[in-house]
């Protein structure tokens, strides 16, 4: 584009001149053209409309590219709106950008449990020994008639996802409870970094994986609750809403995670707890209908939390070890080792897992040493197994991912009675033994060194039903056996709450569960 009739005009103007002007420029020595201007002014003139042009030129250059950008940014964010992705899979609403960079996925669950336990009917506290944790008078009463009812296990709501391909995010919240639902608490709030191809970090609020009925999402697993000494040794640096910072990655076969934790959210004390647990696992069989899985974990109190400030050595950093029955419909604990003061604990476990076809099985073993803080006693050691199993009756396998070493619920056709489809059935069976006695005697009074947790065997056997991928129905049978005898004392208060020392404080009984779960 050019401006060639506005220059020829402004030259014709200046050229031109004015007869008094051109009177006044007679005098002058210079060389003029018209009668106007000299020709040295009207060729510096001629040059800056020039410059001018080219600036003009370039201006209108600009201005189209813009225009063009502009159109091709509005049309990418048009491309990109038009994209985004909305989808119900599974029930669970999930918004995912056009490139993949960003999504969010609404979570949810409920689990109701409802239960029956089948004991012998209770006495007076001077005459009828059963007992729950030390110290706890309420607990002593709830013991001897542990409570029929329901109580809903999980009541979660969250959102996670994806933000700019690198980060993951996951914040989860929780209402329901063990015994008791609560007013709400952080059960997840965490980030984590992907970028790289084997590694993850991860720092917030989450369960740092102890071992491979740990790491199984309580929507997939086989049972309402945990295997006993699973669910204790989780109790100690990991479970639901600790903070912590951890590293995740894995293979086609193998499967690491090392993290370092401290209190659960919501818990204060003068110190927090210091922790490591780390977790590898190993597939070294698969094939298209079977799969073997090892694995090992370990859970290392580094720093126990403080009981008070330390303005002088000798401050209490207490451990302590205990647990209910596998429901928790009642939230009383049978088994209790009582506060442990302590330098340090170290638990380690082993881990086995198969699958053929639709059978599956699962077993775990747990050692746990704890270190006496300044104490001539002797360190107590205590320990626990569980070995667990499943019969898919309608022919489908639990799912295997090594993504967690972690087994999930078997799928099917959902339930529905005009296609005559009944979704997935499975039988399921465990045992599991979690002792936490050390030279516990046979009666009487205890050694100094002695604990008297109490042992705990449980048998459970599971009918579970998936009418589809969401729903889920879990009806079950335990044979509960607590041996455990009282320490003497006060140990669970003045006078009659304390039974003789060595008394039986044990107990022997059934409980019939269902649960109704919902999860997207």
């Amino acid at each position: 584009m050019t401006n060639r009739p506005i220059r020829t005009a402004f030259l014709a103007l200046l050229l031109a001149g004015a007869a008094p002007a051109a009177l006044a420029q007679a005098q002058s020595t210079a060389p003029v053209v018209g009668g106007g201007i000299s020709q040295e002014q009207a060729l510096a003139l001629s040059a800056r409309l020039d410059a001018l042009e080219q600036q003009n030129r370039e201006l209108q250059d600009q201005i189209a590219d813009l225009k063009a950008q502009t159109t091709a940014g509005d049309q990418a964010i048009r491309e990109q709106v038009e994209a985004t992705t909305v989808s119900l899979a599974n029930g669970r609403p999930t918004f995912a950008s056009g490139d993949g960079q960003f999504t969010a996925s609404l979570r949810g669950v409920f689990q109701l449990d409802a239960a029956h336990y089948d004991q012998d009917r209770a006495g007076p506290l001077a005459s009828d020994f059963r007992r729950g944790s030390l110290g706890d008078a309420t607990e002593s009463d709830r013991a001897r008639d542990l409570g029929d009812g329901a109580n809903f296990r999980r009541a979660r709501i969250g959102i996670e996802g994806r933000a700019f391909g690198d980060w993951n995010y996951n914040f989860l919240y929780d209402f329901g409870g063990s015994g008791n639902e609560e007013a709400g608490r952080i059960s997840a709030a965490w980030l984590e970094y992907a970028a790289f191809p084997k590694a993850r970090l991860r720092i917030g609020a989450f369960s740092p994986p102890s071992g491979i009925e740990e790491a199984t999402s309580t929507n997939g697993s086989l049972f309402v609750e945990r295997a006993s000494p699973s669910e204790l040794v989780r109790s100690i640096a990991s479970g639901d809403g600790r903070t912590a910072i951890g590293l995740f990655g894995n293979g086609d076969r193998w499967n690491y995670s090392a993290a370092f934790s401290g209190n659960i959210v919501g818990t204060q004390t003068f110190d927090e707890q210091l922790a490591f647990v780390g977790r590898v696992a190993y597939v070294p069989m698969r094939g298209p209908d079977y799969l073997v899985h090892l694995g090992a974990n370990t859970e290392i109190v580094i720093n126990p939390a403080k009981s008070g400030p330390e303005v002088a050595a000798g401050v209490a950093s207490p451990l302590r070890l205990r647990d209910r029955p596998e429901i928790r419909v009642d939230g009383t604990r049978l088994v209790d080792t009582g506060n442990i003061d302590a330098d340090g604990l170290t638990a380690w476990g082993l881990e086995f897992a198969a699958q053929r076809k639709n059978l599956h099985v699962q077993a775990e073993y747990y050692g746990i040493e704890i270190d006496r803080r300044a104490s001539a006693l002797a360190d107590p050691s205590f320990d626990g197994w569980y070995v667990q199993g499943a019969w898919t009756i309608t022919g489908q396998p639990r799912r295997y991912s090594i993504a967690t070493a972690t087994f999930d619920s078997p799928r099917g056709d959902p339930f529905s009675l005009k296609k005559r489809t009944w979704g997935v059935w499975e039988l399921a069976a465990r045992y599991s033994d979690l002792d936490l006695n050390y030279l516990a005697g046979s009666g009487g009074a205890q050694v100094a060194s002695a604990v008297r947790g109490g042992e705990q065997k449980i048998i459970t056997l599971g009918l579970n039903w998936y009418p589809n991928q969401v729903v889920r129905f879990q009806a079950a049978w335990q044979h509960v056996d607590v041996d455990r005898l009282s320490p003497g004392g006060t140990a669970f208060g003045a006078g009659a709450l304390t039974p003789p020392a060595g008394a039986q404080i044990g107990q022997e009984f059934d409980i019939w569960s269902l649960r109704t779960q919902y999860a997207f």
